[in-house]
């Protein structure tokens, strides 16, 4: 399958996902109903901007031309994918690299998010009957030549053990944080929000954490995050918000909230779902410097920094981690 074969398809992919026909929408909703967490309007968010950031054949080309992909790779390796299932198709941009490299991909899928991918490579297949021998999903990867996988600490050690000796990139949890230094305008806080509570906070790219300077009004951020109070219907997110309130009121905690978000003072970076945490700063210069050897921080916004409500729209050159997956593939 040469270069120009792959891009095409992915390309149709791309028109097939914002054509948004009854196919699709019936996928959706099964996988809403294998995973409440993944709700409708979620799952259309992460298709769309996968279709619009990822999936034009000009951008491709562009994207790979960049890495001098060949035409048709003279050795090819059967790369094994650990997907993570935290938010909708958040393993795809992994998907893409493979695929566009020209290698061959087994695919261990999340038990989260099994139903969107498996039915995007099924559509491909389709389309093009090759794809079968190029994408394949199986639960053993064993026999591969070189693992991508993302997971928690925890399984990240797990990962470390099996995979360590080949070629590998291997994640393990992050999470992003905003630095305000209290101009925000009213826009810019309606944007965090966004930032803040797209897939009900559960991504690496959500913030978890805000550092704002002493005697910050705290209000006009609680109004912003305001437009997501719908989130109190979904039972899932209404346990957390209930769990993680009465937690912090039975230990005579202090807290604020607007009745469906609760912001608390934490220095750590991970916040559970329903909580931010904030940290006070006297000198931002400070901040930035501890930020840029953490380790665990995705994304920092603010300003200078990724633009309010970008933190959720990564490009093709966003490589999670900071760690360039097609340099890793193309280097092999």
């Amino acid at each position: 399958m040469t270069l120009q074969t792959r891009i095409q398809i992915l390309g149709q992919l791309g028109e097939y996902l914002l054509q948004d026909g009854p196919i699709w929408q019936d996928c959706k909703e099964q996988a809403y109903r294998e995973n409440p967490w993944f709700i409708p309007e979620f799952i259309e968010i992460a298709s769309k901007k996968i279709a619009e950031s990822f999936l034009h054949q000009t951008l491709l080309t562009q994207w790979a031309n960049s890495y001098t992909v060949q035409d048709q790779p003279t050795q090819t390796h059967t790369i094994g994918l650990v997907m993570a299932g935290n938010i909708p198709l958040v393993g795809f941009h992994d998907l893409l690299c493979v695929f566009v490299s020209g290698h061959t991909l087994k695919v261990k899928t999340s038990a989260k998010d099994s139903v969107l991918v498996k039915h995007l490579v099924a559509k491909m297949q389709e389309w093009n009957p090759e794809i079968a021998n190029q994408i394949l999903f199986a639960d053993n990867l064993k026999g591969c030549g070189a693992y991508i996988a993302t997971g928690s600490n925890n399984s990240g050690r797990y990962f470390e053990f099996y995979f360590g000796k080949f070629p590998h990139i291997i994640r393990k949890n992050r999470t992003s944080v905003a630095v305000l230094d209290g101009t925000e305008t009213s826009q810019e806080l309606e944007l965090l929000a966004d930032d803040i509570q797209f897939y009900f906070g559960l991504g690496c790219r959500n913030i978890t954490q805000v550092f704002v300077p002493k005697n910050y009004d705290f209000l006009p951020l609680l109004q912003a995050l305001r437009k997501y109070d719908y989130f109190m219907d979904y039972h899932k997110y209404k346990h957390n918000f209930d769990y993680h309130l009465a937690i912090l009121i039975m230990g005579n905690k202090y807290y604020m909230s607007n009745e469906s978000l609760i912001l608390t003072e934490n220095i750590a970076a991970f916040s559970p779902v329903s909580q931010v945490h904030y940290a006070y700063y006297s000198d931002i210069k400070t901040v930035f410097e501890a930020l840029e050897t953490n380790q665990t921080i995705q994304c920092v916004v603010g300003h200078g920094q990724t633009d309010f409500g970008k933190a959720q729209q990564p490009g093709l050159m966003d490589y999670a981690d900071g760690v360039d997956t097609m340099q890793f593939l193309t280097s092999l």
